[in-house]
C-alpha cells in the first residue's frame, strides 16, 4: 500500500492526548502514516503505539520551519501528498492553524478565534460533545466515513515501560494491591479549581485503615515538596515517564483521581478509576472507559470524604 503521510498536532494537556488516541488509531487502520507534533512527554506516552512524534519547538517560526520540513519529507514519499488534506490541528488555537498555513500544509480542524480561512476544512464544533467525540468528528469528516466514538480508549504500553515500572516498584518498596491517588490538576474549568479539597484527609485520615500502600507520582509542576508536606505517608515517585507511570497506573488496586491527565490514563489502561469532579462537567470530560466510577456532589459541587471513602471501598480490586 502506498504511503499516505498525515501530519497531526497534538494538543497540550496529557488528558487531551489521551482522548485523541481513538482518532489516531482511526486515521492509522484507515492507512495513514502518522507524524505527530507535540509536547516532549507526548513521544513517552505514546511509544506503545510506534508513531513517529517529534516535539514541537517553543516559536513560531521554528514550528513552522519543523512543519516545512515535514511538508517536504511526506511530499518526496507520497506524490499526491499536495493534491489533498494532509494535516490535522487539534488545537483550537489560531496560531496553530496559522503554523499549518505559512508552511504549506492542507489542515483540517475546527472553526476558532478566526481561523476558519486558515484551514483548507474548518467544521464547526458542538459545544454540547464529549471532547473524545469532538476529535473522533474530524476523523469522520476527513474519511468521509461517520461512525459512532467508540465506548473506551486503549493506551498501548512499551515493553520499555514494563522494565522501568518494575524497578519503580521494587524501589519503592511497593506491594501488590497498592493505591495511586493523583491528587494534582492543571488548569482551571470555567474558571474554578479542578482540585479536590479534601485529598489530603483522605490520605492521612481515610485510607490508611485500608492496609494498602499509596503511591502518588507528582508531574512537572507540581512541586515535590507540596507532595512531601501534603501526602508524607505516601510512596512518593519522583519523575516519572509516562510510559512507566501508565503502567503503574494499570496494575494498582484503584485509582483515586482529579480531572487530570493521569485520571485518562488510568482509565485509558483499564484501572479501576474513581473520578472525583467538583466542576467539571463530566459528559463533557469526563474519563471514559467500562472500568470508570464518578464521584461528584449535587449541582456541580464536591464530593463529601464519606462518599469518596464508601465509593473507594466499593470499586477497583479492593477484595
Amino acid at each position: 500500500m502506498p504511503s499516505r503521510p498525515l501530519i497531526v498536532r497534538l494538543r497540550n494537556w496529557v488528558g487531551d492526548v489521551v482522548l485523541g488516541i481513538p482518532l489516531l488509531q482511526r486515521l492509522e487502520d484507515a492507512g495513514y502514516q502518522l507524524q505527530l507534533l507535540g509536547k516532549g512527554w507526548a513521544r513517552d506516552l505514546l511509544a506503545g503505539h510506534g508513531w513517529a512524534v517529534e516535539t514541537l519547538p517553543a516559536t513560531v517560526r521554528e514550528r513552522t520551519a519543523q512543519l516545512h520540513r515535514l511538508r517536504l519529507q511526506a511530499r518526496a514519499a507520497d506524490p499526491g501528498f499536495e493534491r489533498r488534506i494532509n494535516a490535522v490541528t487539534l488545537p483550537y488555537s489560531f496560531s496553530s492553524a496559522l503554523e499549518m498555513r505559512l508552511a504549506g500544509l492542507r489542515a483540517i480542524g475546527y472553526r476558532h478565534e478566526g481561523r476558519g480561512w486558515l484551514l483548507q476544512r474548518a467544521l464547526p464544533r458542538t459545544a454540547t460533545q464529549h471532547e473524545m467525540a469532538v476529535y473522533w468528528e474530524l476523523g469522520s469528516a476527513l474519511l468521509e466515513q461517520p461512525a459512532p466514538a467508540p465506548g473506551r480508549i486503549t493506551l498501548r504500553t512499551a515493553p520499555q515501560h514494563e522494565a522501568q515500572a518494575c524497578t519503580l516498584r521494587e524501589q519503592l518498596g511497593l506491594r501488590p494491591g497498592y493505591l495511586v491517588v493523583c491528587p494534582f490538576a492543571g488548569g482551571t474549568f470555567e474558571k474554578l479549581d479542578k482540585c479536590w479539597p479534601e485529598f489530603p484527609r483522605l490520605v492521612a485520615e481515610a485510607l490508611p485503615p485500608l492496609g494498602r500502600d499509596v503511591l502518588i507520582c507528582p508531574g512537572p509542576g507540581e512541586e515535590t515538596a507540596i507532595a512531601l508536606r501534603d501526602y508524607g505517608s505516601c510512596r512518593v515517585a519522583r519523575g516519572v515517564g509516562l510510559g512507566a507511570y501508565a503502567v503503574l497506573l494499570r496494575d494498582a488496586a484503584l485509582v483515586i483521581a482529579n480531572d487530570t491527565g493521569p485520571g485518562h490514563m488510568a482509565a485509558a489502561v483499564g484501572a479501576p478509576l474513581l473520578s472525583v469532579l467538583g466542576p467539571t462537567d463530566p459528559a463533557r470530560w469526563g474519563a471514559i472507559g467500562p472500568t470508570v466510577r464518578f464521584a461528584r456532589g449535587d449541582a456541580g459541587g464536591w464530593p463529601s470524604l464519606a462518599d469518596v471513602l464508601a465509593r473507594a471501598r466499593a470499586h477497583g480490586r479492593m477484595s
